[in-house]
Order: structure tokens, then sequence, then C-alpha cells
């Protein structure tokens, strides 16, 4: 059987970098196996920059990529809330040809999955035709526990479209419910999420800005000002006098994996707690990081170097163009670089590739240059921040 030969400048296979080395796949991409250059025989593909396996892409709203922008930088986390809930009305048109482009921009810049927020069904008819394998979260909007079972089920008609749509497509994919945040899920709302979701895995905003914090310590802070748009004069939620992810991580005990996404106001104290709870309780805890949207709401960065002094699995997300200025896991890697120049290369690859995969629970099939595997080939250009699919 004939097989590609690539060489590429430095080649890493979602753990480390192996020097003077050739991958060796199938016709369809599948890994044979990595082996000395002197092995290799003839007939290789010189690859200049660095080729690693398919890029994940662990958060992303691809529903919002009609607010490409429409909504400034630097406006901060409540005024930028306040304008994705007011600027949302476009033609559908114009999203699904927005969408269109952005699942196209991503599977070019050599994205092979993605963990994609909706609270819509919006992207059905994309996905449904796309190679990307999606983590489908629909996210659950529900303030008070009044209309808790009503919105659960709104949600899960916007699920059962999903996952028809998509069970059309070869590739596999996967949808759940997930909570948006702190501060838009009730008490009851988290429980009936919790009981959807036993053994699956989910995400959930958190800690993006201090008010968040705020809202469970004594009811008050910024937030208030996003309820106000909904018709909410004060805070639907309990007072617990603890930070918000010790208010609502308990909700959650039925195994599920956690993506927890930004992470930007996260302590030391609470990473600890978190990490606790979670061996407690069964759960598996994942850090987000979407540091180019964190600079483009406040102009800030997360805390990388107390998750990495907890052990922390880390992972790598867009966020969405609302808050972005493109979908390229290639330009976190840039701006984590750039922000955290003491981290090691591999160590951000790493979160790029298998530590997502595996996060994703598809590191069976993406995420490492393994044998059988087809992970997909990504070609990074580090000085300019640009990632190439090929193949």
């Amino acid at each position: 059987m004939a097989f590609r030969k690539y060489k590429a400048t430095r080649l890493f296979d979602g753990t480390s970098f192996l020097d003077n080395k050739v991958l060796l796949t199938k016709e369809d991409g599948t890994i044979e196996s990595v082996v000395a250059e002197e092995d290799a025989g003839e007939e290789i593909i010189q690859l200049k920059g660095t080729l690693t396996p398919g890029l994940v892409n662990c958060h992303c709203h691809l529903e919002l990529s009609h607010l490409k922008e429409v909504i400034p930088p630097h406006t901060g986390l409540i005024e930028f809330l306040c304008s994705v809930v007011t600027k949302r009305g476009f033609d559908p048109a114009v999203i699904q040809e927005r969408i269109e482009a952005a699942e196209k921009e991503m599977w070019e810049n050599g994205i092979v999955a993605v963990g994609d927020i909706g609270n819509t069904a919006d992207t059905a008819v994309v996905k449904s035709k796309s190679q990307i394998h999606w983590q489908n979260f629909v996210e659950v909007l529900s303030f008070t526990d009044e209309k808790a079972n009503e919105n659960l089920t709104h949600f899960l008609a916007q699920k059962k479209k999903l996952e028809t749509a998509l069970s059309q497509n070869p590739v596999a994919s996967r949808t759940t419910l997930v909570p948006h945040a702190p501060y838009s899920i009730s008490p009851r709302s988290f429980q009936l999420i919790n009981e959807q979701t036993a053994g699956q895995v989910i995400s959930i905003h958190n800690q993006e800005h201090p008010a968040e914090n705020e809202l469970y310590l004594n009811g008050s802070g910024d937030y208030l000002r996003l309820f106000k748009i909904f018709g909410i004069d004060q805070s639907p939620f309990p007072v617990t006098g603890q930070s918000s992810l010790r208010s609502v991580l308990p909700y959650f005990n039925l195994g599920q994996t956690i993506f927890l996404i930004h992470n930007t106001c996260i302590s030391e104290n609470d990473i600890i707690w978190a990490k606790q709870y979670a061996a407690e309780n069964g759960l598996q805890l994942v850090f987000c990081l979407c540091v180019n949207a964190n600079l483009y709401i406040e102009n800030k960065v997360p805390p990388i170097d107390l998750l990495l002094k907890h052990n922390c699995q880390i992972v790598l997300g867009t966020d969405s163009y609302s808050s972005n200025w493109q979908l390229s896991i290639a330009k976190e890697i840039e701006s984590i670089q750039k922000h955290f120049p003491h981290l090691e290369l591999a160590t951000i690859l790493h979160w790029a590739t298998q530590s997502g995969a595996r996060a994703l629970r598809w590191d069976d099939r993406l995420g490492s240059f393994e044998k059988g595997k087809q992970p997909g080939l990504t070609l990074l250009d580090l000085e300019n921040g640009n990632s190439t699919r090929i193949a």
C-alpha cells in the first residue's frame, strides 16, 4: 500500500515535538506511523511550518457569526451581553450565510472538532453537511423556577432539531443540554439540566466578570442591568454568600464532564475547592481558555499560571464572532504565547489538540498522531498566527 509521507519543519504529535521524523498516513488520512527520515523512502512531502493533528475548538457560538464587527471591542462584559441580546435580529438568510462562511473558515484553518454553543437550531443545516465533529451544547436560558419546565421543553425541542439534522451526517457528532451561566439559570432549572445530562459532556460560562460573584454574595451588581432587558427588576437568584462557582457547581453530581468557560476572575481558592468537589462527586472539570475573546471584551486574560499550578485540564476555544476578530485556534495560541511567554509551546499545542479531543471524548479518533486514528493534519505558521488544513 502506498502511503503519504509528510516532513515538516517541526512535527508535533499531540503531546510532544518529534525531531527529524516523517509522518506516514494512508490515502484517507488514517495514521500509519511516525518514522525516522532515513527510513521513510522517497516522495516525501516537504512542509514549512509546524505539522500538528487537527485543531480542536472547545468553545464557539457559530450561530452568532452574523455579529462579526457589530459589537465594538472593549465594551466590558455587561454592555457586551446587553448588545448580544438586543442585536440578534438579523435576516435569517444573512444568519445562514454567515454561519456557512464561519464553518468553512474553521475547516480550512484545520479545526476538526468544535464544542459549539447554541440557543437555537439555526446551525443545523450547515452542520448536517459539515466535515467537522460537532459537540453541540444547546444552551438553556431560564431565569426563574416558575418557567423552568417550560423553558426546558423549549430547549429540548432545539436539541431534537439538531440531532435530527446531524443524524444524516456520517461525521460523528453529539448534542447535549447545558446551562448558560450562573447569572441566567434558576435553581430548579439547574436541577432539571443535571437530571438530563447524567454522564454527558456539558459546559457553563464561569466567572467572566466580578459581578457574577457579587450576584451570589449579596444579590447586587452590574448584572441587574442585564436582567432589566428581560423585565426582571431584581436578582432572581439565591444569595448564598459564596462565589458563583461554589453556588452552582453543587447542582451537578451525575458524572458529567463540565467545561468551565473563560474563568478570567476565578480565584485560587475556588480552583482548589472546585477540583476537590469534582473529585468527591465523580465529575471531570475542564478549564476552557478563550483568550482573544477575553481581550476583545474586557482586555483581560485568565489566570493560566494558577490553573497550571493546580494541574487543571486546559483546552482552547475561540468564542464567537461577536467577541473575536476571527475563529482561529492558531490566533489563540499566538495570544497565549504573547501574554504568557514563559509557557512551553508544546504545552499550548497539547491544549489545542489532544487535550481538547480528550475533553470532548473524541480522542479515540482525533487529537494525536497514533496508528489507526484520523485526526486531520494542520500546518501552523506560528510566526504569523496562521493555520491551514493539509488533510
